[in-house]
């Protein structure tokens, strides 16, 4: 090691070489970004503007949104700028950073979707205890947990990381500075950290998983006691939302990070789907598929027309 010399940089690849291409992918990565930022900021202001929707449901949708818009802005103006850019280049400490943010997001996010879960339990399946099951001091306390839950995660993964050095190459074959990635140019043993990032991500994913899973098993059997056809279509509705995010943040998350590094195309799909395109999507689906968040949207509109008519 010692005729070896500390690398200071490293250079990420991203998606393509072709110019053609990232021109492309700029304007793509580009308008996905600002509706990304539009759509979370648009529900953080109707939850806010609208006293409806100052529930613990929309509380927990508020955060989201907050997250989703951080989430992306982890990576994806890293992205932007390495489209128009000849020199790709980040520096190590850049690289940690970006990395201890991306993971603080998406297990903040996990633990989130975790919560709602119990939220939608409490709901249906016990309707008329809700407002004393999910009271204020309960549904603060779970989001601060959360938010703990993945500060935790990610300062212990990132910390573990100053144990290795990295003298060359400095090629990551990916967009981001995911951990994963850092772990193959690592001139010391990356065993360990490896260990513990797959058991850290399998624990909390998995836990917040199990949790989510048993909260929809318990719905699923009150969803079936519901005599009227119509009340049972309901009740589903208010869940698809949230199902459908836990598909496609899960699905892929859990296979980036469990699942051993090869520098893959793959990779790099799975990490567009649960990095920007999850982020991308919750707005419009929580906001698409949502009576009251519709309603709120239009009474805003109103009284936005009136004001300034």
């Amino acid at each position: 090691m010692k005729n070896l010399s500390i690398i200071n940089e490293f250079v990420l690849l991203g998606l393509s070489s072709d110019p053609q291409i990232q021109t492309m992918l700029f304007v793509l990565f580009l308008v996905i970004y600002f509706l990304t930022l539009m759509g979370n900021l648009m529900m953080l202001l109707v939850i806010r503007a609208d006293s409806r929707l100052h529930t613990p449901m929309y509380f927990f949708l508020g955060h989201l949104s907050f997250l989703d818009a951080c989430y992306s802005s982890v990576t994806v103006p890293k992205m932007l700028q390495d489209f128009l850019s000849q020199k790709k280049t980040i520096s190590v400490w850049g690289c940690i950073t970006q990395s201890f943010f991306f993971i603080l997001s998406g297990g903040t996010e996990g633990c989130l979707l975790s919560a709602m879960a119990y939220d939608r339990y409490a709901a249906i399946c016990r309707p008329l205890l809700y407002t004393v099951v999910m009271n204020r001091p309960l549904f603060i306390a779970m989001v601060s947990a959360a938010w703990g839950m993945g500060f935790l995660n990610s300062l212990v993964n990132n910390l573990c990381i100053h144990s290795l050095q990295f003298c060359g190459p400095n090629i990551i074959p990916h967009f981001s500075c995911e951990l994963p990635s850092l772990f193959a140019l690592s001139c010391t043993d990356p065993t360990a950290n490896i260990i513990l990032l797959a058991g850290s991500a399998a624990f909390l994913g998995l836990v917040t998983l199990l949790l989510i899973l048993f909260s929809y098993s318990k719905i699923m059997f009150a969803i079936q006691s519901i005599s009227s056809s119509v009340g049972q279509g309901k009740a589903f509705s208010t869940c698809s939302s949230h199902l459908t995010m836990v598909l496609l943040f899960y699905g892929t998350a859990l296979f980036r990070y469990i699942s051993p590094s090869s520098g893959s195309v793959l990779e790099q799909v799975v990490s567009i789907q649960y990095s920007v395109i999850t982020s991308l999507m919750n707005p419009l689906i929580y906001s698409l598929k949502n009576q009251e968040v519709k309603a709120a949207l239009q009474r805003m509109l109103r009284q936005q027309i009136c004001v300034s008519g």
